[in-house]
């Protein structure tokens, strides 16, 4: 009898600590967040402020290829289009509906959802090389429409595209009216995106996409419907790349088609493999790079900063393949086990006891 309550005390002990693990990890991230909010809120100028706003929106759409490549293997290079499609769709509405800025961030999502979804279709059939292939494709695609289109400006018709000075520019949502203001707005959305895409890897969608990773034998001997959860991973990462695309869209009223370019994609996720792809922090991380540093390098030619994100992309393929956040991961890691010892417990002293006897 005892050795029976001892196995399902050392069967249960482990899933309540993953269980405690898993809300501690999702509760950090608002703590996080509000350090990182008020440091830059307080410190940093407004250049280097606007600066942190757009690489805290365009993170959200990390946190999505995260998902993609961290969880299921898939390189998608058409990241960045979803992130225009939401800006359009955010524009759109603002200049031709008098809706809040939140439902035409929630539409401004939907609709990149969906969009992702029909992107996502390939990924049913390809994976690899292929799949990165038609993605950089597709994102090509939209490079064409973008700029024969360009973004909503005021103007009438289903394009909205305004002449001369009847251009207008997107202003900001009535509770942040305000670049400070903004900021702090754009970091609150973007936190609930990070809680929500961290939900869903702790919770049964990110068990079924480890299980789909390994193998789709694998998933299929377990029970998981393969085509649902590729196509839920690509519809919440569409819907995250389309909030942020309505949250970019806010920081200077504005969107320029030339930004979005298919090269943006491919820069996206060089940066969200250096940044991390298996901890949320990694899309923090590489969306500050992909702003901060070439407003920081500007001085000294547009492409140094290319040639230090394909240096880095080498460094974490070769040698860091958890990427920064996973070697911070480590360090912190490694920090807490010497502050905070591993104390007693009793399923320890009963696994103590057992080796003695």
């Amino acid at each position: 009898m005892a050795d029976i309550a001892q196995t399902s005390f050392s069967q249960a002990n482990p899933m309540a600590a993953a269980l405690r693990a898993s809300r501690l990890q999702i509760l950090a991230i608002p703590v996080v967040m509000a350090i990182f909010a008020l440091i830059m809120g307080n410190f940093a100028n407004s250049f280097y402020l606007t600066a942190a706003t757009s690489g805290v929106a365009i993170s959200l759409s990390i946190t999505g290829l995260a998902i993609l490549y961290g969880q299921l293997g898939l390189v998608s290079l058409c990241q960045f289009a979803l992130v225009g499609v939401g800006g359009w769709i955010t524009l759109r509405l603002g200049h031709g509906f008098d809706l809040p800025y939140e439902l035409n961030l929630l539409i401004a999502g939907i609709g990149a959802s969906i969009v992702g979804i029909i992107f996502g279709l390939p990924a049913l059939r390809l994976r690899g090389l292929y799949l990165a292939l038609v993605t950089l494709m597709l994102a090509g695609i939209f490079q064409v429409i973008i700029t024969a289109w360009n973004f909503p400006d005021g103007g009438d018709g289903f394009i909205g595209r305004a002449a001369g000075a009847g251009r207008q520019i997107l202003e900001k949502p009535s509770l942040a009216p305000t670049p400070i203001a903004y900021f702090y707005y754009v970091v609150i959305i973007v936190t609930l995106g990070y809680m929500l895409a961290q939900w869903h890897r702790n919770a049964k969608p990110g068990r079924a996409w480890a299980l789909i990773r390994k193998g789709q034998t694998t998933a299929l001997a377990s029970g998981v419907n393969i085509l649902l959860y590729k196509l839920w991973a690509f519809a919440l990462a569409g819907f995250l790349a389309g909030v942020a695309g309505g949250l970019l869209a806010g920081v200077a009223g504005q969107l320029d088609s030339r930004s979005f370019g298919a090269s943006e994609s491919l820069n996206l996720f060089a940066l969200a493999v250096v940044g991390g792809v298996f901890n949320w922090y990694g899309a923090l991380i590489a969306g500050l790079a992909l702003r901060f540093l070439p407003a920081a390098l500007q001085d000294f030619g547009a492409y140094l900063s290319v040639g230090i994100f394909g240096a880095a992309l080498f460094q974490a393929l070769a040698m860091e393949p958890t990427g920064v956040a996973g070697r911070l991961s480590l360090i912190l890691g490694w920090f807490r086990k010497k502050l905070m010892p591993q104390k007693s417990t009793p399923q320890n002293a009963m696994s103590e006891g057992g080796a003695r006897d």
